[in-house]
């Protein structure tokens, strides 16, 4: 018999209205329930019942201590396995230096990428269990990661066994993104049509032959993977049976919303130089758009992602935090739904949809979470907070006091 569980003294429980996709006037929607219970049978939602509503079968009661619950964060845009940090560039950027600047000094990638050859599996695993916690007690409970740090076959496969090993032994739920197109290596410097051929007749197969990864994305970008390259790459990916993603124009508008829309990829990410004709490929499409306005943020650009416009044209938008060493350091997706607020014009209820049930549903998991529904998965946050609003209100600031997964907690602030 299913274990029934009731949560009780609950400020309020907000979510998503839609619990598959919101999009439209739905973006800016959240229903709100006061005075009412959350019953769980076992992992997932059973229903939502006035507080003084007597049901039979209850045995076990958990006092939320008048917190205001919230689904659970789905970040659809990690890169979570690496070896290193690079905190030293970070004050380069400080005090003037722009990023392709230290990326041609040797930094960028290419620095994660050699202390990702260097590290162990053991140690790359510990590394990303510490910054999954971190992100957990943030109010995140499903996530991408990709590799893209190994830029050879061997570092490639090993990253992604790290992943494999995250997804067994880690409470949250986790899809691989195979990202071996993320940078041109230093040994093909002069010989990148090698890369792509590497790519596409050895790293793709090997990676599809151990079946460790579900997506294949790669960095559409002037300097990187031009159209043409990414095309090529992608198209095999899609032979193999890989979903795409694909980092697009995020600092150069060459087309790769577009070319997201032609393959059919899942998702595009980034898109700060997106044309209006992206935008309106992408929603025809039913593509969606994740916003990274942290990696924005983090490289002190004042040129953000087109949000209101992708929004107004009926677009499907996720944020993420872009989750790595490099661009984007934090664990915070609660700060992330600030920068969007305050910098992409995102409505505080707009946030919330893009962080919870968009973010689930680009990953193919919006049947199992990103909503407090009926027949969900009950990952939830606990958050110690007057109004859901303080979530963004009080910027900087963890107010989450805890986490569940599947009806169990996986975060309690002491």
């Amino acid at each position: 018999m299913p274990m029934k569980i009731r949560i009780t003294n609950i400020r309020e429980i907000v979510t998503p209205v839609s619990r598959d996709v919101a999009r439209g006037p739905g973006m800016n929607q959240l229903t709100i329930y006061t005075d009412s219970d959350l019953v769980l049978s076992n992992e997932r939602i059973d229903s939502i019942i006035p507080r003084n509503d007597f049901i039979e079968g209850i045995e076990h009661t958990i006092d939320a201590g008048n917190s205001i619950v919230l689904p659970a964060f789905a970040d659809p845009h990690t890169h979570l396995v690496f070896g290193g940090t690079r905190e030293d560039e970070f004050n380069l950027r400080i005090k003037g230096r722009k990023y392709m600047e230290i990326a041609a000094m040797g930094g960028g990638i290419n620095s994660t990428v050699r202390e990702t050859r260097k590290a162990s599996e053991e140690q790359l695993f510990e590394n990303a269990v510490k910054n999954i916690r971190d992100m957990i007690a943030h109010g995140t409970a499903s996530f991408e990661i990709k590799s893209g740090y190994g830029l050879e076959t061997q570092t490639e496969l090993k990253q992604l066994r790290v992943i494999r090993r995250l997804q067994e032994t880690q409470p949250v739920d986790i899809k691989a993104t195979f990202l071996g197109a993320h940078e041109i290596p230093p040994e093909f410097s002069n010989n990148k049509e090698g890369y792509v051929s590497l790519l596409c007749k050895e790293m793709l197969p090997a990676v599809k032959e151990q079946g460790i990864a579900e997506y294949c994305d790669i960095f559409c970008e002037t300097g990187v993977f031009d159209i043409e390259e990414s095309h090529k790459i992608l198209n095999t990916a899609a032979e193999l049976g890989f979903k795409l993603r694909i980092h697009a124009d995020e600092i150069t508008p060459i087309g790769g919303a577009e070319l997201a829309a032609e393959l059919g990829a899942v998702s595009a990410d980034h898109l700060v130089y997106i044309s209006d004709t992206g935008i309106k490929r992408m929603v025809e499409a039913g593509t969606v758009f994740t916003m990274l306005p942290g990696t924005t943020f983090f490289l002190m650009s004042d040129k953000y992602a087109p949000a209101r416009k992708i929004l107004e044209s009926g677009g499907i938008l996720a944020l993420s935090t872009d989750f790595n060493p490099g661009s984007s350091y934090t664990h915070s997706m609660p700060m992330v739904i600030t920068i969007a607020c305050l910098k992409m014009g995102l409505t505080i209820e707009e946030g919330i949809n893009a962080a919870t049930i968009n973010g689930a549903y680009s990953l193919g998991l919006q049947d199992i979470t990103g909503s407090i529904h009926p027949g969900k998965q009950a990952d939830l946050i606990f958050l110690k907070a007057p109004s859901y609003k303080f979530l963004v209100y009080n910027f900087g600031v963890n107010r989450i006091g805890a986490v569940m997964k599947k009806g169990e907690f996986i975060y309690q602030k002491s």
